[in-house]
């Protein structure tokens, strides 16, 4: 069926990605990222196991590889001197089955990692020695580039959205800079700033951080200096971003897509569907002993709970859901 209106009109195929069927993955609380690379194969992460899976385009299972995380939360494909590598946020932490969908007990064991497409680790950056991790957790969900290759010089940025709230800068070597926390601009203090990329669809690139829990974006230069904010009077819960010519689409976790234009104004929804989030136990169900279920709920052309995106060229977005069990929606540029 398709979704949307327009220039804006989806084929919407929620059943594309053969994904290898197991109890892990049945059982598994999907909470991960999506990449696409060059050649349009997609990236991501299996539901349950500590598995990177790679897709074609028509959704046909081409590999894997083993890798030890917890989960690959933010997945960022940065290209280097023509090689095509990952940037990982790793959270630290998976809702887990055997204990009723609960985090294990002790504190995360967050991570970022770089890594080739074979899965070979190439380096990793380490917690930023701020007075807030003395007994604050570290969890970080999100990564953007500053690549060379599009003129920038190779910093990297991570964002602690399920930590301490911060949006950590490095250089190329693996050197903490700074940090930013929100309290820079008119805005405040991020509240989970769950998501980040680097936008460049304007006359220079800008840092967009996707402050989840407050409901906006706020964004910045490179330097870390606050610009502005937007999407307060159209965005609940930005999770994560992609771009396709001018377009910018948003991820949100309360059930939609939201696209903006070149100039982040709304132009509309996709797949809204925000009453299944009051549905007790959301993203999954509850049975009638209280115990977290997978959700009977999901439907064809309405979204549940949309967490890892990723457009391809062609302008093909690929969804991946947080839920028990996972759902993966590819929507078509139609």
């Amino acid at each position: 069926m398709q979704i949307g209106s327009g220039a804006n009109t989806y084929e919407w195929q929620d059943s594309w990605a053969a994904i290898p069927d197991s109890a892990t993955k049945r059982e598994g609380w999907a909470h991960h990222g999506v990449a696409v690379t060059g050649s349009g194969q997609i990236i991501t992460y299996h539901p349950g196991d500590q598995t990177m899976l790679v897709l074609d385009q028509d959704g046909s299972f081409v590999r894997s590889w083993q890798v030890d995380l917890a989960d690959a939360h933010g997945i960022t494909l940065v290209n280097e001197g023509g090689q095509e590598m990952l940037w990982i946020a790793d959270n630290g932490r998976k809702r887990q089955p055997g204990i009723g969908y609960d985090y294990p007990a002790g504190g995360a064991r967050g991570q970022v990692l770089k890594m080739d497409l074979e899965g070979n680790v190439l380096a990793s950056l380490t917690r930023p020695d701020l007075d807030v991790y003395r007994e604050g957790m570290y969890s970080p969900t999100w990564v953007a580039v500053n690549e060379e290759r599009h003129g920038g010089n190779g910093d990297v940025w991570v964002a602690d959205g399920y930590g301490q709230s911060y949006v950590h800068r490095y250089d190329k070597a693996g050197n903490h800079i700074a940090s930013i926390t929100g309290e820079e601009g008119e805005a405040g203090r991020f509240n989970c700033p769950h998501a980040i990329f680097i936008d460049r669809r304007g006359p220079g690139p800008e840092l967009y951080v996707a402050d989840r829990a407050n409901g906006r974006v706020q964004v910045y230069d490179l330097e870390g200096r606050y610009l502005r904010t937007f999407g307060g009077d159209f965005l609940t819960t930005p999770s994560g971003f992609a771009v396709h010519r001018g377009t910018l689409v948003i991820a949100e976790l309360r059930a939609r897509l939201t696209l903006c234009d070149e100039e982040d104004e709304f132009l509309c929804y996709l797949g809204a569907n925000e009453q299944v989030c009051e549905v007790e136990g959301w993203p999954n169900n509850k049975d009638v002993s209280g115990k977290v279920i997978a959700t009977s709920l999901l439907e064809t052309g309405k979204f549940n709970s949309p967490h890892g995106l990723a457009a391809d060229p062609q302008g093909n977005l690929y969804v991946a859901e947080w839920l028990i069990g996972g759902r993966f929606v590819r929507l078509g540029k139609a």
